[in-house]
């Protein structure tokens, strides 16, 4: 592809390889409203309830998860974002100049199947906000036949978003960051003038632990989107800010994450049952009022639409790189079929929704976080990534290395993760240092997966053919401007 992405609207048919500078012309502003759409998601409102039910958070400590997360969570986004604009390609391709060309297969195919997992939690929300649509409107009752005739549109619907390409995928995440604004206003108006205030700030305090336990529920979200982050700014020219890059990531994050973190903690002080509802959307229809539940809906379809949008966007990509040989668009159709598969699976079986997407945020998070603590460590030695060698699967490839893997980088990825999981606690999975320490106690197993995959990864060894290859153009001198 060659211009296509340049023009509204087409089809994106360039996949993994790197993209050339003279198709560089994005520009970091497009960015906000990218991470604003990321985050249109229903489930930050029963998040925030659970802050409250849960972990016993004053409106206070509320406050405090809601603004750390996203800093923490999307500043990582924006940092690993930097690697886009630098190597030009999506951020599981880069991965390859990291950990070799087979080496890059092991943290490619969990990071695959955990998105599955996401992609699956999004369609089924979306799912359920359809049918509660349906019900407040014209009175249809749900049922298994329905559910899954929902389950298929929305499937359908995301693939044929995220199949188009970038261009779609932006257009809608703009369009839809003014409904959230109409939205967010109405829903405050609301909150305010029938809120028992005096019930919320008498709510009596949590515990420090549970604050930061409850920064980490909140930042698995963020902490997902971190190894897709190059997706969206391999566009962008080399001597965009990564100051800008950072800032768009979490200020569009935050925009949405605190509200909407707060208006759950609100809401469960007089609903607490919002925290641990089987089906959060259309319980939510059923509190507000319908002049409000409706638009609410609406735009909780679009969020779940948006977010799985650019999750099969990004999964195309790893799919590629697992060594899928079909077009990104159609690479995206497994991850489409899977969603149906598994979110057809927990809209008839599963008991407890929040539950269970807890329990996954926890284990997704360490997941993720292995990649990012050797990816992210990597870029402190590398500004520049060889296109030619991305792209060469063979042993002549400069990315190789010792068989095709990197034994710094793979070694330091393995350690990370099953150290992560030793230290995580979950409803499916209890490590066995889980408990009396600090970091079990606080929740930071995904935390402990960054600082030592990363600080593993810097002090090991590595072979002279491990240096960062040249093959693309030095990084020029970056501006600030947006």
């Amino acid at each position: 592809m060659s211009k296509s992405v340049e023009t509204e609207g087409a089809l994106e048919t360039r996949g993994i390889e790197q993209v050339p500078d003279h198709e560089r012309t994005a520009k970091t502003r497009e960015l906000f409203p990218t991470w604003v759409g990321a985050n249109i998601s229903v489930l930050l409102l029963t998040m925030g309830a659970s802050l409250v039910v849960a972990y016993h958070l004053n409106i206070w400590q509320a406050l405090v998860v809601a603004v750390a997360a996203p800093l923490v969570s999307y500043g990582l986004v924006g940092l690993i974002g930097i690697a886009g604009k630098r190597g030009g390609a999506p951020g599981m391709a880069l991965s390859r100049a990291v950990f070799g060309q087979r080496g890059n297969l092991l943290p490619g195919s969990l990071i695959w199947v955990a998105r599955w997992g996401w992609e699956t939690i999004n369609a089924v929300t979306g799912a359920y906000a359809m049918l509660s649509i349906l019900d407040i409107l014209f009175g249809i009752r749900a049922n298994s036949v329905l559910d899954m005739v929902m389950l298929l549109a929305f499937v359908v619907s995301t693939f044929a978003i995220s199949g188009l390409g970038i261009n779609a995928v932006q257009k809608c995440n703009k369009y839809a960051t003014y409904f959230f604004g109409v939205f967010s206003v109405l829903v405050l108006a609301y909150l305010v003038a029938n809120t028992d205030w005096s019930k919320v700030m008498d709510h009596s305090a949590g515990s420090t632990a549970a604050v930061i336990t409850g920064i980490g529920m909140i930042a698995a979200g963020g902490v997902s989107w971190i190894p897709s982050a190059p997706d969206f700014t391999r566009y962008l020219p080399r001597t965009a800010s990564s100051r800008a890059i950072v800032g768009t990531a979490v200020g569009g994050a935050g925009v949405v994450v605190l509200p909407m973190v707060l208006m759950g903690a609100v809401m469960a002080v007089s609903t607490p049952d919002l925290a641990s509802a089987s089906d959060p959307v259309s319980f939510l229809g059923e509190i507000l009022p319908t002049w409000i539940a409706v638009p609410y809906l609406f735009i909780a379809l679009i969020g779940m639409l948006l977010i799985n949008s650019m999750s099969m966007y990004s999964a195309g990509f790893t799919a590629q790189t697992l060594g899928f040989k079909v077009p990104r668009h159609w690479a995206v159709s497994v991850n489409a079929v899977i969603s149906l598969v598994f979110g057809g699976v927990l809209m008839l079986v599963a008991t407890s929704f929040m539950g269970s997407f807890i329990a996954f945020l926890s284990l997704l998070a360490v997941a993720f976080s292995a990649w990012v603590g050797v990816f992210g460590a990597d870029m402190f030695r590398r500004t520049e990534y060889d296109g030619r060698a991305m792209a060469d699967t063979t042993r002549t490839s400069a990315y190789w290395y010792q068989g095709g893997f990197s034994p710094a980088a793979v070694a330091a990825w393995a350690v990370g993760l099953l150290s992560g999981l030793m230290f995580t606690t979950s409803d499916w999975f209890t490590g066995p240092l889980a408990t009396n320490n600090v970091i079990g106690e606080y929740g930071l197993g995904w935390v402990a997966t960054i600082v030592i995959s990363g600080v593993l990864y810097l002090v090991l060894p590595k072979p002279a053919a491990e240096r960062p290859a040249a093959g693309a153009p030095a990084e020029e001198p970056e501006t600030l401007a947006v």
